[in-house]
């Protein structure tokens, strides 16, 4: 069986800390993906407040933002569907804030730990 191998996101701990410019593009790439985690839970929020509730587009658009963004929902739901749906994507946008936050703060705390490692080690 052949072996695979997997390129690592950030350098080992042996290795020195890289320089300002590949950190600058691995919290851009971070970013990014973190970026694109919320619009597709945005997304998915649009689509069933849409198709489930019967919401127009912009006030679904509204529904899942203000949710997503921890506010709470605008329009009043009249479904037993509907109403299901915005506890279950209100619970899946306090996974979502959590793991955005993850993916952001990853290289920013890798850094900050591989820097503090590398410090401990000189004495």
């Amino acid at each position: 069986m052949k072996k695979v191998r997997i390129l690592p996101v950030f350098e080992h701990r042996g290795q020195p800390i890289v320089p300002l410019g590949v950190f600058i593009a691995r919290l851009l790439r971070s970013a990014a993906v973190a970026s694109l985690v919320v619009a597709a839970a945005l997304f998915a929020g649009m689509l069933g407040y849409h198709f489930i509730e019967g919401i127009a587009w912009v006030d679904a658009f509204l529904n899942a933002s203000m949710i997503l963004g921890g506010m709470g929902p605008v329009n009043e739901l009249h479904s037993t569907a509907g109403k299901i749906f915005a506890g279950c994507y209100a619970l899946f946008s306090g996974l979502v804030f959590i793991v955005v936050a993850g993916i952001f703060f990853a290289p920013i705390l890798h850094r900050f730990l591989h820097r503090f490692h590398l410090e401990g080690e000189k004495k």
